[in-house]
């Protein structure tokens, strides 16, 4: 079957870290075309220089990073410091990066790309959608050429940055309803499913143990990122981009349903809320939102994963 090609689109973020990481160690199964940054967790000129610091990591400096959109399509910005830290990837303490990102903006990297691509190419989404949606308006034809979507965001039940709204779709809820109906095929990873990879102590440790750099950082940055999430999370902090590359590589982890799923765009309350028809009361689905995942499996890929990047410690 050979590589799948695949673009990454994020806004690091320690788990977009974590989630590109484990990307850079699936050569054998991925063919990754190029990083894609957003402005989401933290403003764009973190993301991307993180996403470049994340690939001098895993010994990877001429992977293409590109930057994209600094702000929403239409809602003022939110980013969530408060969580992820002021750099966004608080507790890897990386050094700068080895090289900038590439001059392209990323939706002309997208459009280009996906234009010209010989063989359809998977979109891994894992933060607002903004870059991936502005491509779509700036060339429809690009769908043609994308083989499915794999998106972390939205949830069925309640939300993690308002009681209604997971964050990457709140924080561009028009650019999440332009991927959405798209017509593409689309599988939306969402909180239900997220919340239940809980890195405790001691998968956390399981990591560490590999003595890396990679696994040292990722630890660091699970501590950290564990400890701004103690009031939600008692037994550890969920990994919620990773789910996004552990469904690419074993869709057997996950269960899921297909579902028709709306973005709500101009609630008061509810702004940014998937609103996910399980009872199939509003249409054809669009989305297969993924509902249960193999917890101990997906760790256990995750820690194989990491084991195969460089192995020098920091």
């Amino acid at each position: 079957m050979g590589a799948r090609p695949l673009i990454i689109d994020c806004d690091p973020g320690q788990d977009d870290a974590i989630a590109l990481l484990m990307a850079i160690a699936s050569a054998e199964e991925f063919d990754l075309l190029g990083v894609t940054a957003v402005a989401g967790n933290v403003p764009l000129a973190k993301t991307e220089a993180n996403a470049r610091r994340v690939r001098d990591l895993a010994g990877w400096p001429e992977l293409p990073v590109y930057a994209g959109c600094p702000r929403p399509m239409v809602r003022t910005p939110v980013t969530a410091e408060a969580v992820h830290g002021p750099s966004g990837i608080d507790g890897a303490d990386l050094p700068e990066p080895s090289r900038t990102a590439e001059e392209v903006h990323a939706v002309e990297f997208l459009v280009q790309t996906l234009a010209e691509a010989p063989s359809s190419v998977t979109l891994a989404t894992l933060g607002p959608l903004t870059n991936v949606a502005l491509a779509i308006i700036k060339n429809p034809s690009i769908l043609d050429n994308v083989a499915e979507i794999v998106a972390m965001g939205g949830a069925i039940g309640l939300g993690n940055v308002t009681p209604a709204a997971e964050f990457n779709i709140y924080a561009d809820p028009h650019a999440a309803h332009v991927v959405f109906e798209a017509g593409v095929p689309l599988t939306m990873v969402g909180l239900d499913v997220t919340r239940q990879a809980i890195a405790t102590p001691a998968r956390i440790e399981a990591i560490r143990s590999l003595e890396t750099a990679p696994a040292a950082a990722v630890c660091g940055m699970l501590v950290y990122y564990g400890a701004q999430t103690t009031t939600k999370y008692r037994h550890g902090p969920p990994l919620h981009d990773p789910c996004v590359i552990a469904h690419l590589l074993k869709p057997e982890l996950f269960e899921g349903r297909e579902m028709r799923v709306a973005i709500e765009l101009a609630g008061e309350h509810c702004q940014g809320r998937t609103v996910c028809d399980v009872h199939g009361r509003s249409g054809a689905p669009n989305a297969r939102v993924l509902e249960r995942v193999d917890a101990d499996g997906f760790f256990a890929l995750l820690t194989e994963r990491l084991a195969r990047l460089p192995v020098a410690t920091p």
